[in-house]
């Protein structure tokens, strides 16, 4: 095959273009040549197993072969810049990959640094939010107590001017009623001046004949009164002995006339007192053994005593004659009865305290009611003297027509000798008792030494000893224990003696209060009342 010259020269020219185009274009364009179409026209040529063979056998040119040469060079240069430019780019971007690393554990450490800051912020503020408001609670229970201090301070104070004005009251009721005493005694006088005068104008001339008969009469009284004050006389009209001590026989004389001679007969029955006589029940008849009823009763008492409407020796025998009457209308086999009789001795003490007239017409309705608050005993001496009159003499009660039973008899002389012991032992500190532990411990001493030893007598003195026997343990101590030796030695045997049933169970009683040491034991419902009680409770 031949081919021309021309059309290889243009052939070789177009070549020749064509190679120089495409240089000129690798030159160029040389930076934007592509990994991928390297590596793949690399790929396809080792794929191909070979390389696009120079055509050797062709002739070519010696500058078309220069840029064949400078083509590959290039190309090769080409594919060094793009294999360093792509580890350098690697290493930049592995470069790259530990600087974000880096900055995500530095922002990680940098949260968790600012979270711990924000807890211990967080403590910080809770702590002084805490310590704030320990102060203000501080404050605030400081200024509590600071206003409860001036609120009892003030109370205390308000108290205390209360106490001054209610002290300063008492003291003027005080005066008050001491003027109006005084001038119902000067009254009194004046008007049984008054009397007297009429008296003596009236009877003027009658009285040289009623002198004889005064003068005979008054011996009469004289000698009887004599032959009453011996310690054992006997009365052989009527066949009853007395036991008693004369200075006891006395003193119930002189209380026995006080009432005659101050109180009108049969004054319950009288309409003008009626009024005072219901008001001083009513009140004794609502006396509980408590604090409370006590200082009632005692505060209303005085006051009803002092009355002006009513003359004071009236009420003071109403008094008497009320409160003592309280065994009869109480139960007096009840144990609390003991806790009454208590009661009432407080309530006695309080209005002789500031009543003192009212001790005198007590002591007369005790010794009227009970011979044994005396002390004193009447003894039959034969069957003869034991008449209704006589068992109506020693304290017998009449209910229709009929005598009570000495079991009756027996068990309201414990209860009035019970309240008489409560009225002997009471004490209240600041008080002063007109008849108080001192008068017991005579009482107790004439009893011994003057009564006999009877069922009546052993009752008396086991009531007695039973509400005041502590009491007098603890004042006269080792003395009074020598009572209880005689009353162990000498009425106890003696009264043994007599055998029949009541008297074993009055000597069992007064055995066992002996052999029990009761006395050494404080009686059932005395400190609850002395505990609380005061004297300015009732001023």
């Amino acid at each position: 095959m031949r081919v021309d010259d021309d059309d290889e020269d243009d052939t070789e020219d177009e070549d020749d273009g064509t190679s120089h185009g495409k240089s000129r274009a690798l030159v160029a364009k040389g930076a934007r040549f592509s990994c991928n179409d390297l590596e793949s026209s690399d790929s396809e040529d080792e794929l191909d197993g070979q390389v696009a063979p120079y055509r050797l056998m062709e002739k070519r040119d010696l500058a078309k072969s220069i840029l064949l040469e400078l083509e590959r060079e290039h190309h090769l240069k080409v594919q060094e810049e793009v294999r360093n430019k792509l580890a350098s780019l690697e290493v930049c971007h592995q470069n790259e990959i530990q600087r974000t690393i880096s900055a995500f554990a530095r922002l990680q450490k940098y949260a968790e640094s600012r979270k711990e800051i924000d807890r211990r912020l967080d403590v910080h503020f809770q702590r002084r939010i805490a310590e704030v408001l320990d102060k203000h609670l501080s404050m605030v229970q400081r200024d509590h107590e600071q206003k409860s201090q001036i609120v009892e301070r003030r109370i205390r104070d308000d108290a205390a001017l209360e106490e001054a004005k209610r002290k300063e009251q008492a003291v003027k009721e005080e005066k008050l009623r001491q003027e109006r005493a005084r001038q119902e005694a000067e009254a009194r006088q004046k008007e049984a001046a008054k009397l007297a005068a009429e008296a003596r104008k009236t009877a003027f001339e009658a009285a040289k004949k009623e002198a004889a008969e005064k003068e005979a009469e008054a011996a009469k009284l004289r000698d009887a009164a004599a032959s009453q004050s011996s310690p054992n006389s006997q009365n052989n009209i009527a066949g009853i002995k007395v036991f008693a001590d004369k200075y006891a026989l006395e003193a119930e004389s002189r209380r026995r006339a006080l009432v005659q001679n101050q109180v009108p007969e049969n004054i319950h029955l009288s309409k003008e007192f009626s009024k005072y006589d219901r008001q001083i029940a009513k009140s004794i008849s609502k006396l509980m053994p408590t604090t409370d009823s006590v200082r009632a009763r005692a505060s209303e008492l005085i006051k009803a005593l002092d009355g002006q409407d009513c003359p004071r020796p009236i009420s003071c025998y109403l008094f008497a004659n009320k409160i003592i009457s309280i065994v009869k209308s109480r139960n007096t086999k009840d144990k609390t009865f003991g806790n009454l009789a208590f009661a009432c001795g407080y309530v006695m003490l309080l209005v002789t305290n500031q009543v003192p007239d009212a001790m005198d017409y007590l002591l007369a309705e005790f010794n009227r009611v009970c011979i044994y608050t005396v002390p004193k005993h009447l003894h039959a001496l034969n069957a003869q003297a034991r008449t209704r009159d006589y068992y109506k003499l020693i304290g017998y009660q009449e209910e229709n027509e009929q005598l009570e039973s000495t079991e009756s008899y027996l068990t309201y002389v414990g209860a009035y000798v019970k309240l008489y012991a409560a009225m002997i032992q009471t004490e209240i500190k600041g008080v002063r008792h007109p008849h108080g532990l001192a008068e017991g411990w005579k009482w107790l001493a004439m009893f011994l030494n003057s009564l006999p030893a009877t069922t009546a007598t052993a009752c008396a003195l086991h009531a007695f000893l039973k509400m005041a026997g502590f009491a007098l343990h603890k004042k006269y101590g080792s003395q009074f224990m020598k009572i209880l030796d005689v009353i162990s030695r000498c009425f106890l045997p003696a009264l043994k003696e007599q055998g029949n049933k009541m008297q074993a169970e009055a000597a069992n009683n007064l055995q066992n209060y002996l052999n029990d040491k009761i006395y050494l034991e404080e009686p059932e419902g005395q400190y609850l009342v002395q505990q609380l009680l005061s004297k300015e409770l009732f001023m």
